[in-house]
């Protein structure tokens, strides 16, 4: 059956692309990871290509050095070069109205309006699939969720990593791997919890590179918090306008990870994420979406044998890491 009016099924796809960018604002600031990295211009969009890649530097330039007088200088060629190869993930939230729906909001106002609804909660799914994607491993939906903070950072110490992401295995390039680290005793006071984070710090700045945000799971959070408000450690105007509760640490802004059961088959409660921090450098992460996947209407859609119009709002992209040395983790104990 025929949709009964087909040009609705173009204002879905017209009210997608009129919020396109609004939408990918949207997203970016519903996580507090992507909303910092959109403040820094941490967000670089990509054209095509069958992977995304990111380019490092893996090794110093071996022909540098001092020397005197007429020694003879060093032009060895050098591999110093190389680049993380990250595959591109897609997502899609489907955008719906029935033939029963548009005779019920049969003026346009009307219509407009409950397009406008539906579109939000498209919006509003999207935005749980990224920020559940982003503490993921990547394992989620059958291995097509973006790869987050899990699938970059196993939960090993770095001489015993093995895993192998943006396409550079940990096992045999130890400059790849990340800081991790269990708690030898219980993380029961901030003040041992901010001793953890010392330590981690410690172990992923070089010089003024250093981390900018750490994650906090709910435990370690509310325990963090006690200690930081005897010290009045509170976040700084930027920080706050982006809308989520924060810390100040040393040169880092301090968030909240979740608290709530997430989307997707992650969940934010389980007693190892509660107990867990991520200490991130913001500099060495991307958000790279697709250019003209950037959370877009898929077009127009009408069913063949129903009474209904489809559009989709879709997003294709991932999360990249250009160092991985100076990221970490640590896991409490209790």
């Amino acid at each position: 059956m025929a949709f009964a009016n087909s040009s609705v099924s173009d204002l879905i796809a017209t009210g997608i692309d009129s919020r396109t960018g609004e939408i990918a604002d949207n997203v970016l600031g519903s996580n507090p990871v992507l909303a910092v990295m959109k403040a820094k211009g941490r967000t670089k969009t990509a054209s095509g290509g069958i992977q995304i890649m990111e380019e490092l530097s893996f090794n110093s330039n071996p022909n540098g050095g001092a020397y005197e007088g007429s020694d003879i200088l060093p032009t060895s060629p050098a591999d110093v070069i190389s680049g993380a190869l990250y595959d591109w993930k897609q997502y899609a939230c489907a955008v719906t109205i029935t033939g029963r729906e548009q005779m019920i909001n049969s003026s346009k106002e009307g219509l407009l309006d409950l397009l406008d609804e539906r579109m939000e909660v498209a919006e509003d799914t999207m935005a749980n699939f990224i920020d559940t994607g982003l503490l993921g491993d990547g394992t989620g939906y059958g291995g097509k969720a973006i790869g987050g903070l899990k699938y970059m950072m196993e939960a090993n110490v770095k001489a015993s990593q093995t895993t192998t992401v943006g396409g550079i295995d940990k096992t045999t390039q130890a400059f790849w791997r990340h800081y991790y680290a269990t708690s030898a005793t219980s993380d029961t006071t901030g003040a041992l919890i901010r001793s953890n984070l010392n330590t981690a710090f410690a172990n992923v700045s070089r010089g003024k590179d250093q981390p900018d945000v750490v994650l906090l799971g709910s435990t370690l959070w509310t325990r963090h918090l006690q200690g930081a408000q005897a010290l009045q450690r509170f976040s700084d105007p930027n920080t706050a306008a982006f809308g989520f509760n924060s810390l100040k640490y040393l040169n880092a802004d301090v968030f909240l990870m979740g608290g709530a059961p997430g989307v997707g088959g992650y969940d934010y409660t389980t007693s190892a994420d509660t107990l867990t921090a991520w200490i991130l450098n913001t500099k060495w992460l991307r958000w790279r979406p697709h250019a003209q996947r950037n959370f877009v209407s898929g077009g127009k859609r009408e069913s063949a044998n129903q009474d209904m119009a489809v559009n989709y709002l879709l997003f294709m992209g991932n999360l990249t890491c250009r160092g991985m040395q100076f990221q970490g983790r640590f896991l409490s104990s209790d």
